[in-house]
C-alpha cells in the first residue's frame, strides 16, 4: 500500500524539500533588506511562498537562539533585526557541528584535506590575518520605523 502522505495532491508535483538552513537563510536575507527592525508579520509577507506565521516565528526564534538575530519588545510583540549575515549563519552551523564531534582534530584534518586549492589558500590567508590581529568591521545598523504588521504575543 502506498504512503498517501507523500503522494502529490491532484496531479501537482511533489513539494520540494528545503535544504538544511534554507529557510533560516531566507528569513535572514529578508531581515537584512528591512529598513530597520521588523515584525514577524512583515517578514512573512516578504517571503516567497505561503509559510505559516507560526513557521516564521519558529525560524525567528531559532535564529535568535543562535544569536543571528536580535529582538526587542514592542507592545506584546517583538521586532526582529539581523545581527549576522548568511555567511555568519553558515559559519555558526559549521562551528556547532564541530563542537558536537568527539575528535575535533580528526574532523578539522579531514575538512582541510578536502579543500580545493583556492579554498586552502584563502583559509591560510584568513588564518594569517587572524593571527596578526582582529579585523574591525562593524556592519551598518540602520534605524527606521518598524513594520507594524504583526500579531505576535
Amino acid at each position: 500500500m502506498a504512503d498517501e502522505r507523500h503522494a502529490p495532491a491532484t496531479g501537482d508535483a511533489p513539494a520540494r524539500r528545503r535544504g538544511q538552513g534554507e529557510l533560516e537563510a531566507q528569513v535572514l536575507a529578508v531581515l537584512q533588506q528591512a529598513p530597520g527592525p521588523a515584525s514577524a508579520g512583515w517578514v512573512q509577507e516578504r517571503l516567497d511562498g505561503d509559510l505559516a506565521y507560526t513557521t516564521v516565528m519558529t525560524i525567528l526564534s531559532r535564529l535568535h537562539a543562535k544569536n543571528a538575530v536580535s529582538r526587542t519588545r514592542s507592545g506584546r510583540s517583538y521586532l526582529w533585526q539581523a545581527s549576522a549575515d548568511a555567511a555568519g549563519l553558515a559559519a555558526l552551523r559549521m562551528r556547532r557541528m564541530l563542537d558536537g564531534e568527539a575528535d575535533r582534530d580528526a574532523v578539522l584534518a579531514s575538512f582541510v584535506s578536502a579543500l580545493l586549492p583556492h579554498d586552502e589558500e584563502l583559509l591560510r590567508a584568513l588564518l594569517d590575518a587572524a593571527s596578526t590581529g582582529p579585523e574591525t568591521s562593524a556592519g551598518p545598523q540602520t534605524s527606521a520605523d518598524p513594520a507594524a504588521t504583526d500579531r505576535e504575543s
